[in-house]
């Protein structure tokens, strides 16, 4: 009796390559099924034209990643908290209850459920990437080739889940959940909705948050008009909460020549701004009056300060934009932005789900999250985008 081996020279225990149907999806380019794939070719260099050793380059692309990560995951953490729930009923004022005087007979008054609670819906998606590398380049690749390809998940997975929560912040478009709860932005103006009354204020259903200068370079009523909308409701008010303004280095740097009494762009400042703890030394002729701002917070690094608030400036932020946000600290319940996970512990966080041969389980594996965001406080944060005339647009993300 004689045996043929396989024409495409696979070993004898090997599975075809589409033994699991459902994943053909994945080959998106024409109808090559090794398309996306690290192959034995794949290992063959070791070393860059000039003599650099690779596995030296791998090593620093990786401590590069995981400093950009540290930074892009603490800017999330300030504007967010990690909830199971789908949604949440959240009052949307700060404080609101009295004491009143005590009768020998009458009974006083209870405290009761909110009557201004909102009930908050949390989207909820399934996200995967495969790691595709075939037996025969484990076989050939070293540790370091290896580790490169599990960096470049964690990375992507860290651009997903900071980019997801960062566009909730700034995108005003109202959704639905798998439950039919609504999934809110910030206050819009558009949706009906009335914020309720905080300190003796009312507000009209045309009140927003997201807001557009009337000017086409930034000017320091835009951080006065965005930390006012914050502050009217109470949030970034009281000794747990602290405002941030968020923005792109290149905002940052004109924020930073804002002085009190001076004209900007036709707007006289209200406030200085004062350097950080962490400032280069500088000279002046004045004294500064007051605290100084830290030179960092949550992880990120902090300019200065403008008045009430912290710059705080990021690369991971779009140009154009800055974004007023009361928060309670890294993970904090009282942040503008939910970041839901599944009920079940096994589901949470990023997985790497081993390869169809169990034997070797690198081998086809594949990265899977799941998660949702929605905005729980829809007057802690206020975004105002820097343009001369027009209804506010959510930014385009770069690199999300």
């Amino acid at each position: 009796m004689t045996t043929t081996r396989p024409a495409d020279n696979r070993p004898w225990n090997a599975r075809p390559v589409y033994s699991h149907p459902a994943r053909k999806t994945l080959f998106i380019f024409g109808g090559d099924p090794a398309s996306g794939y690290s192959s034995q070719g794949d290992v063959l260099v070791s070393q860059t034209a000039d003599g650099v050793d690779l596995n030296s380059i791998w090593d620093e692309a990786a401590i590069l990643m995981s400093e950009w990560n540290k930074r892009r995951g603490a800017l999330a953490s300030l504007v967010s908290y990690s909830t199971i729930n789908v949604g949440d009923a959240i009052p949307q004022t700060v404080g609101g209850d009295h004491f009143e005087k005590a009768s020998e007979y009458g009974e006083p008054t209870g405290l009761r459920a909110e009557p201004d609670a909102l009930i908050l819906g949390y989207d909820f998606e399934d996200y995967d990437l495969a790691s595709r590398m075939t037996w025969k380049f484990l076989r050939s690749a070293t540790a370091e080739q290896v580790r490169s390809v599990i960096n470049r998940a964690l990375e992507s997975d860290n651009r997903l889940t900071t980019g997801g929560i960062l566009r909730r912040l700034y995108d005003p478009t109202e959704g639905l959940n798998e439950f039919g709860h609504k999934v809110f932005g910030l206050y819009n103006g558009t949706d009906g909705m009335v914020p309720p009354p905080h300190a003796g204020q009312t507000f009209t259903s045309d009140l927003s948050h997201y807001l557009v200068s009337g000017n086409t370079a930034i000017d320091p009523g835009d951080l006065v008009d965005g930390i006012n909308q914050v502050r009217s409701h109470g949030f970034g008010t009281t000794p747990n909460s602290r405002l941030l303004v968020l923005c792109h280095p290149n905002e940052a740097e004109i924020i930073s020549t804002f002085r009190r009494g001076v004209v900007t762009n036709g707007v006289e400042s209200k406030f200085d701004f004062i350097p950080s703890a962490s400032a280069p030394a500088y000279l002046t002729e004045e004294n500064v009056v007051g605290q100084v701002a830290p030179g960092e917070f949550g992880g990120l690094e902090v300019l200065g300060s403008f008045g009430p608030a912290w710059i705080v400036p990021s690369y991971f932020l779009p140009t154009g934009y800055i974004a007023v946000v009361a928060t309670g600290g890294p993970n904090s319940p009282s942040n503008p932005v939910a970041f839901r996970e599944h009920a079940n512990a096994a589901y949470r966080g990023l997985r790497i789900i081993p390869g169809r041969d169990q034997r070797y389980p690198l081998q086809d594996s594949f990265f899977q999250r799941s998660f949702g965001t929605g905005v729980r406080y829809r007057g802690a944060a206020c975004i105002v985008q820097i343009k001369a005339s027009g209804a506010y647009e959510a930014p385009e993300w770069s690199w999300t």
